[in-house]
């Protein structure tokens, strides 16, 4: 596409009616989740004391996404992205209103949040793969770099901003200090702001056109939603190029997560500043990957090469720049991660817009689900080994070796497989696996 054609593309995406309320109400919706990843995990802490306890409660979220995020691909191709969110939407409304409400009257117990917080798990394992899914349906395929840039791009700010706001309520209205529930007013006003952006942005849903998707012929006949969701599966592994970057992607996120997660935190405590030192470092990391969604949305087919070719080399350089990050001795130092965010915020919206110009739209809902299950699935269990890791081993050995094995994983793909040949496919067709 040229660049005439993708400013173009661009300007019709502003004046798009149900693009605007697409992003409206996405933009307050994860706003809102800002809010409550600050308020769960503080108002845990101020419950228990105890960290394991906060764990478990992550735990009770994840475990549940991870589990039935394929049966949630299955139910969006089956209905509709626009159908299943609006659902959750409304779920999520009434769960965290209804955590609000026990956290306000003071009489939350540490059971009812552990249910809550699998009930907002669950809910989670369907609206994912629909909020992933939904962006082809809403705007033309040319204008999916673009759409693609400035949803992420917002949903960054949204992470800039989300936790201050949240931050800044809490402080003015309690947050449970003295270790009472009672008294943590502002966390129950967290919960509450946003339950009301999830009611909010299902009625901003419910005003977008869903564009009519086209029949593709090579997919699978609907049918029992376990079926659907084996034939989700067979689809992926059948198609040679998803096949190897899903295998390669999933090799990638075991080796970078953990460190990410788990090494940053400690190697801020190292530059004697702790809490005020991670920030920057998350800042750095974040206004980095805000550039990288930016110039991917100015420059949709800016590629060194193939898709293929172009995913290789940003995680080669990504490899090399983890080496030393375990070993600077001064916050400035950190810029590295600018640059990784930078390179990580191009190749998100890079990665998302691939697939969903390349995926039948009978199939997206399903193959989304099992991009996200390797993206929220092998998290946890990075960190994990992350965390055992480092209790016999220093930050720098850690991010030294973590950059190392991708730079392996790198070699290994370019020696071993087809990767380098993974085209854009910009045509669809249920035919070509």
């Amino acid at each position: 596409m040229s660049e005439k054609q993708t400013a173009n593309a661009r300007a019709a995406l502003v004046q798009d009616r149900n693009f605007r309320w697409l992003l409206t109400g996405s933009v307050m919706s994860m706003l809102g989740d800002q809010f409550t990843l600050i308020a769960l995990p503080w108002l845990v802490l101020k419950m228990t004391g105890d960290t394991l306890m906060l764990g478990a409660v992550l735990a009770v979220i994840s475990v549940p996404r991870a589990l039935f995020i394929l049966l949630g691909g299955a139910l969006v191709d089956r209905h509709s992205p626009k159908q299943v969110l609006i659902i959750t939407k409304y779920i999520n409304f009434v769960l965290l209103g209804l955590l609000a409400s026990l956290v306000i009257l003071g009489i939350l117990k540490l059971w009812m949040v552990f249910v809550l917080a699998g009930g907002i798990g669950l809910a989670t394992a369907f609206s994912i793969p629909a909020g992933t899914s939904i962006m082809p349906h809403v705007v033309k395929r040319e204008q999916l770099p673009a759409a693609n840039s400035l949803f992420m791009g917002l949903r960054q700010l949204t992470m800039f901003a989300g936790p201050l706001l949240a931050g800044l309520l809490i402080a003015v209205f309690g947050d449970g200090g003295n270790g009472v529930v009672g008294d943590a007013h502002g966390l129950g006003f967290a919960f509450l702001f946003d339950s009301l952006t999830f009611v909010l942005s299902a009625w901003t849903l419910r005003l977008v056109a869903m564009r009519p998707a086209p029949a593709t012929p090579g997919t699978p006949e609907h049918r029992h939603v376990l079926g659907a969701v084996a034939d989700g599966l067979r689809w992926c592994w059948n198609d040679r190029d998803l096949r190897i970057c899903f295998l390669y992607w999933a090799a990638v996120m075991l080796f970078v997560v953990g460190p990410a997660q788990v090494a940053m935190p400690v190697l801020a405590a190292q530059l004697g500043h702790s809490a005020s030192a991670f920030g920057i470092l998350v800042g750095m990391h974040g206004a980095g990957s805000l550039i990288g969604m930016i110039v991917s949305g100015i420059k949709p087919d800016l590629r060194a090469g193939s898709f293929g070719s172009t995913i290789l080399l940003i995680d080669g350089i990504v490899g090399a720049l983890f080496i030393p990050m375990g070993s600077i001795n001064a916050i400035w130092q950190g810029a590295l991660l600018l640059t990784i965010g930078m390179l990580s915020g191009f190749l998100v919206v890079t990665i998302y817009t691939w697939l969903q110009r390349r995926v039948a739209p009978a199939m997206l809902g399903r193959t989304m689900s099992v991009f996200m299950f390797i993206m929220v699935g092998i998290a946890p269990i990075s960190a994990a080994i992350t965390g055992w890791l480092m209790r016999s081993m220093t930050p720098a050995v850690l991010f030294a070796g973590s950059g190392s094995m991708l730079i392996v994983i790198v070699l290994i793909a370019l020696a071993t497989t087809p990767m380098r040949s993974v085209a854009e496919f910009r045509v669809r067709s249920g035919a070509e696996h």
